[in-house]
């Protein structure tokens, strides 16, 4: 696959799998809808590829902040979660980031070494 969305979640939070999925889920719709309308080009080939995504962990929100830098330095579409604060965390707690959909090689440049979640 030549496309793909990475979504980089924060380790230290220690998130229920109910409110990781959650917060994946409002990084990948994000993101997407800006690359559809940013980047069409981009958009069509990685949904025609089957919309391949990755979820990898970060240590903190320092990180996640990093990483979106580096995303947007290279026209990457990003999304920074930031939760509600109805469950598990307090209001505005920064919990994953959204990078993508695009070129597997530009994104792995950014996020290729962090470990799978």
């Amino acid at each position: 696959m030549e496309h793909k969305l990475v979504i980089a979640v924060r380790a230290d939070l220690n998130l229920s799998p109910g409110k990781l999925a959650a917060q994946v889920g409002h990084a990948v719709v994000d993101c997407v809808l800006a690359t559809r309308t940013n980047n069409m080009k981009w958009f069509r080939k990685w949904h025609a590829e089957g919309q391949k995504k990755v979820v990898v962990k970060v240590s903190d929100v320092d990180d996640l902040n990093e990483l979106k830098n580096k995303a947007r330095r290279n026209k990457l579409s990003t999304s920074l979660i930031a939760d509600a604060g109805l469950t598990e965390l307090p209001p505005g707690t920064i919990t994953c980031l959204g990078i993508g959909p695009g070129p597997s090689k530009l994104i792995d440049k950014i996020t290729g070494d962090l470990p799978l979640l």
